[in-house]
């Protein structure tokens, strides 16, 4: 048992189990004598609900770590270089990435019986672009272990998505003022329409997460009630077994003893109809002896 084995059982364990078991690895760390290693265990902190539900995403879909990371990578270096054809794509896989991973997390987390709450959903959305922001939130994010949900403040410079770099005008240029001020409303105005309908589309896209994640909760909730109800019926099963097999002994038992009984009655018969014989001759004896002889 090594330190990383038993982080990487902690972080994927639902946040309610995690203090008992880190307590039970610290026991079996000390009884092998191993003192320094139940200490560093027992420094591990328990994760919040959305920092859970974001490592099973790494521990559980380890195939969906890479592609988010080079998103990342992508659009920081789009950023530097303020590619805005580039930056608008990124920004669409970003979107829909997010999305996609948010909402896989909530499934994973139902799956493990403990469906996430619409708060913690977005928590996990932070995280996400807290590692897609910032490379030290995405190797902490990639090591499957947080604590707490990370922080996206630190995000993109703001750059509009729909606007290309302006070059550089040479010194001395007297270019007019008029053109450029109506290239910037258009500019501005086509990344509000942008936004808006970005926004609408985030809207409609919540409201569909929204309306799956009460989906999956409902059917975890069923599958075990189900579950339960089945466990039930094979207690039932197995009670009423035990209890046949019971039965069966006993009838066994009641057959075993009537034919000894019946053995015994049919003995007791032939020694009545044997004792009988005796009486009878013993009492034709008596009366020959008590009639005189001539």
């Amino acid at each position: 048992m090594d330190l990383d084995t038993v982080a990487d059982e902690l972080y994927r364990l639902r946040p309610e189990e995690f203090t008992a078991t880190r307590a039970a690895r610290m026991a079996e760390a000390r009884t092998a004598g191993d003192r320094a290693l139940a200490d560093r265990i027992g420094k591990l902190r328990r994760p919040s609900l959305s920092a859970w539900a974001g490592n099973l995403l790494v521990h559980e879909s380890p195939g969906e770590v890479e592609p988010l990371l080079r998103l990342g990578e992508g659009l920081r270096q789009a950023h530097r270089d303020l590619d805005g054809a580039q930056l608008r794509e990124l920004s669409r896989q970003q979107r829909v990435l997010i999305t996609a991973l948010s909402r896989q997390a909530g499934q994973l987390a139902a799956q493990a019986g403990h469906p996430i709450t619409e708060a913690a959903r977005h928590e996990v959305e932070n995280t996400l672009r807290a590692v897609l922001a910032d490379p030290d939130a995405a190797r902490e994010w990639a090591s499957g272990r947080l604590v707490r949900s990370l922080s996206a403040d630190t995000g993109f410079p703001a750059v509009a998505a729909g606007a290309a770099p302006a070059p550089a005008r040479p010194a001395g240029s007297t270019a007019p003022a008029r053109p450029a001020a109506k290239a910037t409303k258009a500019a501005a105005a086509e990344h509000r329409r942008q936004l808006t309908k970005a926004r609408k589309e985030a809207d409609a896209a919540a409201r569909e997460l929204r309306s799956r994640e009460k989906e999956a909760a409902t059917a975890s909730r069923e599958a075990f009630a189900a579950k339960k109800h089945w466990d039930d019926a094979q207690q039932r099963v197995s009670d009423l077994t035990a209890e046949l097999q019971h039965a069966r002994e006993e009838q066994q038992q009641a057959r075993s003893a009537e034919q000894t009984a019946r053995e015994r009655a049919r003995t007791a018969d032939r020694g009545v109809r044997e004792a009988r014989r005796r009486a009878d001759a013993a009492a034709e004896q008596v009366e020959r002896l008590k009639t005189p002889e001539p």
